[in-house]
């Protein structure tokens, strides 16, 4: 049986992205709205009535409008997976990170609503949900994150921006410490303490690095680094966009090598003699940050 999706917001990064993935994947039937029609709540609720999955590539906004149309149509309503960050934190939602505990992807296969993780919050809750779940990290502990992304990430005006040479090499932002990220950061690595999260952009298209540095002795049992990858290990055991990478030997980690998957690589840098720990998490932001991973969601829902 033919599955039917509309991706409404087609015409963005992640929406364009989503497509090419999709394309020519069999059993599937991608439609669309005329560019006139793309605004026209009447024009879309006919065709939401149509279809059987709708991918939300909007502004939080649209995606909440859209979202209230779903809602209306009761037991009509297509199933709906939410690339925006306008329901990560809502109730009725399905957090679309199957890998974040057992029973994670059973769940986002049996959802009517689902809503894809934000990209920073992707490899920071990779990093800090295993290790709260094992009790190595405490749940109110003080946490710092770092996280550079491709510019990629960040929309036209900023992909515009860096691709005519107008943007700088490098730079941080959301220093008011209130990035749209924060609450499903929180909520999803089970943390009670709000950690301190300094995102980034660099000069590169795409491709991800978040980090967590970590004091070994301030955490409970006072673990070694291959205490942590231990850990990583078994919550990742048999999930195969999921690599804990032995990193001992390493001095320098770069961005971009996953881009153009659906991967994620878990790294623990340590220096035992002074008990400090860097825990990382690399892949590509429209990947498993963005498209990549609405994919696996959409792919998840209609058991593929």
């Amino acid at each position: 049986m033919t599955a039917k999706i509309f991706i409404d917001g087609e015409a963005g990064t992640t929406g364009l992205q989503i497509r090419e993935k999709l394309a020519g994947v069999s059993g599937l039937k991608l439609v669309s709205l005329p560019s006139e029609a793309r605004k026209d709540a009447a024009a879309k609720q006919k065709l939401y009535d149509e279809v059987d999955v709708v991918v939300l590539c909007l502004p939080d906004e649209a995606a909440k409008e859209a979202a209230h149309l779903i809602d209306a149509m009761g037991a009509d309503a297509p199933r709906v997976i939410d690339a925006s960050s306008a329901h990560r934190v809502a109730p009725g939602w399905i957090y679309g990170f199957p890998e974040l505990i057992a029973g994670q992807g059973e769940a986002v296969a049996k959802a009517n609503k689902v809503s894809n993780p934000g990209c920073h919050a992707t490899g920071a809750i990779a990093l800090l949900r295993p290790l709260t779940d094992a009790g190595m990290i405490a749940k109110d502990a003080a946490v710092s994150i770092g996280s550079v992304s491709g510019y990629s990430g960040g929309g036209k005006s900023m992909i515009e921006a860096y691709e005519t040479g107008k943007a700088p090499a490098f730079e941080l932002y959301g220093l008011n410490l209130e990035h749209k990220h924060m609450p499903e950061i929180q909520l999803y690595s089970g943390l009670t303490a709000r950690p301190v999260f300094t995102p980034s952009v660099g000069n590169f298209r795409q491709g991800m690095l978040v980090n967590v540095p970590l004091h070994l002795d301030a955490l409970p049992g006072k673990p070694k680094a291959a205490d942590l990858s231990a850990v990583f290990k078994k919550h990742y055991r048999g999930q195969k966009h999921f690599r804990v990478v032995e990193s001992k030997d390493a001095t320098h980690i770069e961005p971009e090598s996953l881009n153009g998957t659906n991967d994620i690589e878990i790294h623990v840098f340590a220096n035992e003699a002074r008990r400090q720990a860097l825990l990382i998490a690399k892949f590509d932001n429209l990947g498993k940050g963005a498209s990549g991973a609405a994919v696996q969601n959409l792919m998840l829902m209609l058991g593929r």
